[in-house]
């Protein structure tokens, strides 16, 4: 297919980008020798997500480069413009709670959360802490053996934790700075690594309660003491410097890449960071890319310990630390054992691994061919809901290659203030991609509406008048709300066997979809939905609709209440004007 291109392609250092049939860029790579690496997806011996992503390419590119370095800085570049569908995700991308320490104006400690960590005024971080409920009951302990300020106001007198002695009474006494400062350091040294000067305090406060005879207080701070026990225990690797350094590791087999990451912390191990990934281009070079977006979002220790495969040379240029190919001694077992880890990981998880592929990117790739479309990327799913012609709401979904994209997520209030699902289709639908063309924002390869004939044709209309060719279908309930029937943009039903992946995965997108309207409706509802139904009713005042209210409780209710049961609060002619209003809704 390629092949006369290929011999043009240059013996050289550089990024190469892989484009589909509506030319989008779907992977960016770099390489030594771009001849090589381009002829290597082509010859048929590419497997897996390889594979995949090969069967797309209808072109691709290419970027000279004058070093291998350079060539990492334009693929690195190329990835965060273009966000490719086949380059590597972090699946696993979340922030840990590190334990922060605020000095001023009155010491605090609390768990924070940061993508990135920031140097901020009178604050220390000390993490990250992989484990959220260590970090917050480590927080919650040196609060009870610390007397530091625990609310988040200012009250005008001190509370209970003054008189427990938990608190130093910042809001009103004036409080000892020798004392704060001598609090101070033993957090801080704590938090540095020094555990002696915790469990010696734990233990003088259990001896203090039980020569008061409070045993149930003894008790607890026992139980502390064996958990933070049990914890340290737990960080048996130990260095003596008592550097910030991550152990970076990995291990590729079946098409996938296990990445595993060591945090050791004032000397500490602490825990860690695991994800498997699928594998697209040569192992070293997917290993790298993903170091290189994990440290972007995350932390950058003072040294990074990495196995000899990947080039420590041009990634010092990259991520801004020092990493170190270690040859002996407690650092290389340290990669060893980080490399076993990430073995381990991807042996125990990959049959699971596979099984979610089948449900999600598979069933996608079925609903592809089903529907004949050459690309299905990105579908965007609308519902709609109202309470008697009241509320009007529309939701939509994303789902990328078989997974739901939350962040993209989209409520609408609508302001069509009636049961009319034709315009309010067309309203939600000429928002969404009326914006997007004047935003630039990716639209989708498929449109699902929650619905038959009369969404489909709502959409359609808006789309035809904005000039945008986009696939739709709607996705029929039967009368006990489940999924029914997928129909095309010509009203044909398309059949699906109701075991098939495929129909899981309509019906997943489809119950994703109302669950997230539903709960935008009913957070509308919430408040004042019947307050603001009864404002249509002529008569029917502020005093009147808090009786109503009170009386009934809701509008179905009042719905089936009868003509005077309402004539009890209302006047005749007002109460006849509910009654109607609320039949003809």
């Amino acid at each position: 297919m390629f092949k006369e291109k290929l011999k043009l392609v240059p013996h050289l250092p550089g990024s190469y980008q892989m484009k589909n049939i509506d030319g989008i860029i779907i992977y960016v790579g770099k390489a030594k020798d771009l001849n090589k690496r381009l002829s290597s997806y082509f010859r048929g011996n590419v497997t897996g997500k390889t594979a995949k992503m090969v069967s797309e390419v209808h072109n691709f590119e290419y970027i000279v480069a004058s070093s291998e370095l350079e060539s990492f800085l334009i693929e690195i570049n190329l990835i965060k413009q273009y966000n490719p569908k086949y380059n590597i995700d972090l699946t696993d991308d979340k922030s840990y709670p590190y334990i922060e320490y605020i000095s001023k104006p009155f010491p605090k400690l609390k768990v924070s959360r940061y993508l990135q960590v920031r140097k901020k005024d009178n604050k220390k971080l000390f993490g990250p802490y992989p484990n959220a409920y260590a970090a917050r009951r480590i927080v919650n302990l040196l609060n009870r053996i610390y007397p530091l300020k625990k609310c988040n106001s200012m009250p005008k007198k001190v509370c209970l934790y003054y008189h427990i002695e938990e608190c130093l009474g910042y809001c009103e006494k004036n409080t000892d700075q020798m004392k704060i400062k001598q609090v101070e350091n033993d957090i801080l040294s704590f938090l540095g690594g020094n555990d002696k000067i915790l469990k010696e305090k734990i233990e003088e406060k259990m001896f203090h309660y039980s020569d008061n005879m409070n045993f149930e207080m003894a008790l607890e701070l026992k139980k502390e003491l064996e958990y933070i026990s049990i914890i340290l225990d737990k960080q048996k690797i130990e260095f003596s410097d008592r550097s910030n350094r991550d152990v970076y590791a990995f291990y590729a087999d079946k098409g996938y890449i296990s990445i595993q990451i060591f945090f050791i912390r004032n000397g500490k191990l602490v825990g860690g960071h695991s994800d498997i990934v699928p594998l697209i281009s040569e192992i070293k070079d997917d290993a790298e890319n993903y170091l290189v977006k994990f440290y972007e979002k995350h932390e950058i220790p003072k040294e990074i310990l990495i196995p000899s495969e990947i080039d420590s040379k041009v990634l010092n240029q990259i991520v801004n630390t020092t990493f170190i190919t270690p040859l002996k001694g407690k650092k290389k077992q340290l990669v060893e054992m980080a490399i076993l880890n990430s073995q381990v990981n991807l042996e125990n998880e990959l049959e699971l691994i596979l099984k979610d592929e089948s449900k999600t990117e598979n069933a996608n790739e079925e609903l592809r061919e089903l529907l004949k479309m050459n690309v299905l990327d990105r579908i965007d799913i609308f519902d709609n809901s109202n309470l008697f012609g009241t509320f009007t709401v529309s939701g939509m979904v994303v789902f990328k290659n078989g997974r739901p994209a939350k962040n993209e997520y989209r409520k609408y209030k609508i302001s069509i203030d009636k049961n009319d699902d034709y315009n309010t289709m067309k309203e939600v639908i000429y928002r969404r991609y009326y914006r997007a063309l004047v935003d630039k924002l990716p639209l989708p390869d498929l449109i699902i509406v929650d619905g038959g004939k009369n969404q489909i044709n709502a959409t359609l209309d808006v789309l035809d008048d904005l000039r945008l060719d986009i696939k739709v279908c709607g996705l029929k309930k039967n009368d006990k709300h489940k999924t029914s029937e997928l129909v095309d943009e010509n009203q044909n039903i398309i059949n699906i066997q109701r075991t098939s992946n495929v129909f899981h995965y309509l019906t997943r997108m489809q119950d994703e979809v109302h669950r997230f309207t539903i709960n935008y409706h009913r957070q509308i509802r919430s408040k004042g939905s019947i307050s603001s139904i009864l404002d249509n009713v002529a008569g029917i005042g502020e005093k009147r609709k808090k009786q109503l209210i009170k009386t009934f409780g809701s509008i179905t209710k009042m719905k089936e209440a009868t003509l005077e049961d309402l004539e009890k609060i209302l006047p005749s002619a007002t109460a006849n004007a509910l009654q109607k209003f609320l039949k003809e809704q």
